[in-house]
C-alpha cells in the first residue's frame, strides 16, 4: 500500500485517531491494565486538548477499540477525561467493566463535576485521580476515586512515604506512576504501592557478568536470518516440524479465531501454506522474541516489538528513499528492545550479528536515519506528540497517513502476540 492509498485509508474517522498505550504492571509484575494515551491526529502536535473538546464520544470510543487491540478480558484501560467530557457524560460511551475513567490533573471538583462523578460511580465504573502529589485542592477527589495515581518523579523523595502512608490503609488503590527506573520500582512496593506505570519495564535490568546463552544467540541468528527477503522457506519448515513446541504452537495460532475457517488445519505443511512464507516469518520470529524472555514483562516488550517492527517495515514500504529495505526496518524495530528483553547491552548483544552499519548504529542510538524513523515510532509508543510532528514533518508524511500505518501495526502485534504468549514456549525456552 502506497502513500496516497494510506492517506486515503486515514480519511476513515477511526484510522485518525493515535493511540499509545502505557502498560500497568501489579506486584508480581503481571500486565494489571494500560492507560490510553489519544490524540487525533491533524492534532498529533499539540500539547493538550484545546479547552478539552477536541474530543468526542466517537474518538474516545474509536480509541479505546483500537487500543484494546489484543488486550485479554480482564485487562483494564485507563482512559483521560477532561473536564467537559465528564459532564457531558462521555463516560457512559464506554464499558464499565473493562475500562477505568482518569480524572485529568487539569479538572476541578466542583460541585457539577463530583455530581457527574458520583453518577458513573453509581453505574459501577472505577475512578483513578491522575497526577496526584498531595495537592489540597484535589482532596474532594479522594473520596470518590477507587485508584490514586501518584507521580512519583513529581513527588519530593521525602514526602512519598508520608504522602503513601496518607492515602493508603485498603481504602484505595494505589498507582505509582512516571516509575523510570527498577530502583523506585523497589521503592514504591515497599511503600505500599500495588500498580506500577513508567519505562522502567523497557530499561535493561543489566546483571553483572552474565553472558547470552548459546541456545539465545542461535534465536538470535535465526531471528536475523528469517528477516532477510531471500531466506530459505523449507529451512524454516524443517525447524518447525523437528520442533514439537513449535508444531503445537502453529497449528493453535492457524486454527485460531483470528482466521476464522471452518475446516481445521491438521498438518504442519498446510499451515505453513496457509500462511505464506512472509507470515509465517513473522509468526516465527515473534514466538523467538517471547521464547529470549517467557514473562509477563517479556510479553510485553515483544508487543512493542512487533509492534515498532511493523510500523517500521510498513513506513518503509512507503517511503521514496528509506534508509533500508522495509524488511530490514522490520528487524531495526524487532531487535530495538533487546537490551531490556535480555538484560545486556546493546552493544554486546548486536556485536556478532549479520546487521548493516547503518542499523546496527541505529540501535545503538546513533544519529542516522534509521534511528530518525525508531524515533518516530519510541514517540508514537510514549505519546510524545510534539517529536513525532518534528519527525513527521521532515519525512513530509502526513499525520493522517502514520495514522493509518500505526493503527496496522497495532492491529497486527496484537493480534500475532496475543496467540503466541499464551501457548507453550518451545524447547529450551527461557532464560
Amino acid at each position: 500500500m502506497d502513500s496516497a492509498e494510506y492517506k486515503a485509508k486515514g480519511e476513515g474517522f477511526q484510522e485518525q485517531v493515535f493511540v499509545a498505550r502505557q502498560p500497568i504492571f501489579d506486584t508480581k509484575m503481571k500486565v494489571w491494565g494500560y492507560e490510553l494515551l489519544y490524540r487525533h491526529a491533524g492534532e498529533a502536535g499539540e500539547a493538550s486538548f484545546a479547552d478539552g473538546d477536541m474530543a468526542t464520544s466517537q474518538v474516545i470510543a474509536d480509541g479505546v477499540t483500537l487500543g484494546r487491540t489484543g488486550l485479554a478480558p480482564g485487562e483494564k484501560t485507563l482512559v483521560n477525561f477532561p473536564e467537559k467530557l465528564l459532564l457531558a457524560g462521555f463516560g457512559f460511551a464506554l464499558p464499565p467493566e473493562s475500562c477505568v475513567i482518569e480524572i485529568l490533573e487539569t479538572v476541578t471538583p466542583s460541585p457539577e463535576i463530583l455530581a457527574a462523578l458520583g453518577k458513573l460511580k453509581h453505574a459501577g465504573y472505577t475512578l483513578a485521580l491522575d497526577d496526584f502529589v498531595g495537592q489540597p485542592e484535589h482532596a474532594p477527589f479522594l473520596e470518590v476515586a477507587d485508584i490514586v495515581k501518584v507521580d512519583v518523579l513529581g513527588t519530593p523523595p521525602g514526602d512519598l512515604p508520608r504522602l503513601a502512608a496518607k492515602l493508603g490503609g485498603g481504602k484505595r488503590t494505589l498507582l505509582a506512576e512516571k516509575v523510570e527506573d527498577a530502583a523506585m520500582h523497589l521503592r514504591a512496593l515497599d511503600m505500599g504501592f500495588s500498580l506500577f506505570q513508567g519505562y522502567f519495564f523497557q530499561k535493561p535490568e543489566l546483571v553483572q557478568g552474565r553472558k547470552m546463552s548459546s541456545s539465545e544467540m542461535s534465536k538470535l541468528k535465526l531471528l536475523k536470518e528469517l528477516a532477510d527477503e531471500d531466506f530459505d522457506p523449507g529451512k524454516v519448515s524443517r525447524i518447525i516440524e523437528t520442533d514439537l513446541s513449535l508444531s503445537y504452537r502453529l497449528l493453535r495460532y492457524i486454527n485460531s479465531a483470528s482466521f476464522g475457517r471452518r475446516d481445521a488445519i491438521d498438518s504442519i505443511r498446510q499451515a505453513i501454506m496457509v500462511l505464506g512464507q512472509r507470515n509465517l516469518s513473522k509468526w516465527l520470529q515473534a514466538v523467538l522474541m517471547s521464547d529470549l524472555n517467557p514473562t509477563p514483562k517479556g510479553k510485553e516488550l515483544v508487543f512493542l516489538s512487533v509492534r515498532r517492527a511493523k510500523f517500521l517495515e510498513l513506513l518503509g514500504r512507503m517511503l521514496r528513499e528509506p534508509p533500508a529495505r522495509p524488511d530490514a526496518l522490520f528487524v531495526l524495530g524487532l531487535f530495538s528492545l533487546l537490551d531490556a528483553l535480555l538484560g545486556q547491552p546493546m552493544d554486546e548483544i548486536i556485536k556478532d550479528l549479520p546487521l548493516t552499519a547503518e542499523l546496527a548504529e541505529a540501535l545503538k542510538g546513533g544519529q542516522n536515519q534509521a534511528r530518525e524513523l525508531l524515533t518516530l515510532a519510541e514517540g508514537l509508543e510514549q505519546a510524545d506528540w510534539k517529536s513525532v510532528k518534528v519527525v513527521l514533518d521532515a519525512l513530509k508524511v502526513p499525520a493522517v497517513t502514520a495514522s493509518a500505518l500505526q493503527a496496522d501495526a497495532l492491529r497486527f502485534a496484537g493480534e500475532l502476540v496475543r496467540d503466541v504468549c499464551t501457548l507453550p514456549p518451545a524447547k529450551g525456552a527461557g532464560r
